[in-house]
């Protein structure tokens, strides 16, 4: 992402896009550390206090991360993602096994709410979209670089936006129609106990993957950086291992400190998600094609020949900036009222889950 940024905006736009792909990758990291700690907590009944889940599952996502080409995380993507699909299936029928009372005949396409409670109900998907998937948008260029045939990059990313786009779609409205609008986050919580222990334990390798192909990413950056003109990006060298190595940690270890240190970090992905996830999902695809089309194709006057795709890509870029300026006012604000209301707790405690509820020791 840094080189095309450096293609659209010179020096500074590569380095805008890289420090924006480093920080979404370490957030996206801690976040699935989060997922594997509900994961564990619910498949243990709750018994430790979720710091230490959250270091145990740190643990082998860190290893899943260590080798340095993506052919060798391949097949493990493979059962990453038949685990997930398995797993959104039992979540559904066990959904529509055990639906919430009197629900099914009371939801709607619309509800009424404020904008601030709309608008983080976009940020989510939004930040899900842009890197749910075992193919991340935000880490194409980094998967081409390493395709045999790059050319076929291009039906990995049809491949990719319909059938994500499509199962996506699929599960939410499955889910919401059966559980309710106050369905939680993850939604495999909401189901009934048996239910949620099944769905976990079969996704559990979908969160250990991309928790890892998220560190992958962010030390990968910075390792071909510092490499790029050395032997020691592609030959097995003490000082290419060890750096890699230590890049590698280095990312866990900031992904495991903000997951279990900063009580706002679920806040924290939202200002990541606005910030970044909205160009790397959205505007920036604008930004390529207007580029592309300017200098490739013959500059304004293509732009009026391909006018259609030319409104698409204006409209794309427009819906980035606003998706970043609207999703970083809601997600202060909503710092701001956790704040004023008492629910952020002290960095760093002990933290416990009784009867479905966060108790604090200390």
């Amino acid at each position: 992402m840094g080189d095309a940024g450096y293609i659209l905006a010179g020096p500074i736009g590569r380095e805008v896009l890289s420090f924006g792909t480093i920080v979404f990758a370490v957030f996206a990291t801690g976040g699935q550390l989060l997922a594997g700690q509900i994961a564990l907590g619910v498949l243990s009944s709750n018994k430790l206090c979720l710091m230490l889940y959250t270091g145990i599952f740190a643990i082998p996502t860190l290893l899943f991360a260590m080798p340095r080409t993506l052919d060798r995380l391949s097949w493990l993507s493979v059962v990453s993602v038949v685990c997930i699909i398995v797993a959104s299936l039992v979540g559904m029928v066990g959904a529509g096994l055990h639906p919430v009372d009197g629900w099914r005949d009371q939801y709607s396409v619309t509800a009424k709410t404020n904008f601030v409670t709309a608008f983080i109900s976009i940020t989510n998907p939004v930040f899900a979209y842009a890197g749910e998937d075992t193919y991340r948008h935000f880490m194409f260029f980094i998967l081409i670089s390493e395709m045999r045939r790059p050319n076929d990059a291009m039906k990995a990313a049809y491949t990719l936006q319909i059938s994500a786009t499509t199962f996506y779609a699929l599960f939410a409205a499955v889910t919401y129609i059966y559980l309710g609008p106050d369905v939680a986050s993850p939604s495999f919580t909401s189901l009934p106990l048996k239910w949620s222990k099944a769905a976990y334990a079969i996704a559990i390798p979908n969160f250990l993957m991309a928790g890892s192909l998220y560190s992958h990413t962010a030390a990968k950056l910075l390792f071909i950086r510092f490499f790029r003109k050395s032997r020691h990006l592609h030959e097995h060298t003490v000082v290419g291992w060890g750096i890699w190595i230590f890049l590698i940690v280095l990312m866990n270890a900031a992904a495991f400190v903000l997951a279990i240190g900063v009580p706002i970090f679920n806040y924290l992905i939202g200002i990541a998600a606005s910030l970044f996830a909205s160009w790397y999902t959205y505007g920036i695809a604008g930004a390529f094609w207007l580029y592309d089309s300017w200098v490739d194709k013959g500059r304004s006057e293509a732009w009026k020949r391909m006018w259609f795709m030319c409104g698409v890509s204006w409209l794309t870029l427009a819906a980035g900036a606003f998706i970043c300026v609207a999703g970083m006012y809601v997600t202060i604000k909503q710092i701001v009222d956790a704040y004023a209301s008492g629910e952020v707790s002290e960095p760093f405690r002990v933290t416990f889950v009784v009867e479905g509820k966060k108790e604090t020791v200390g």
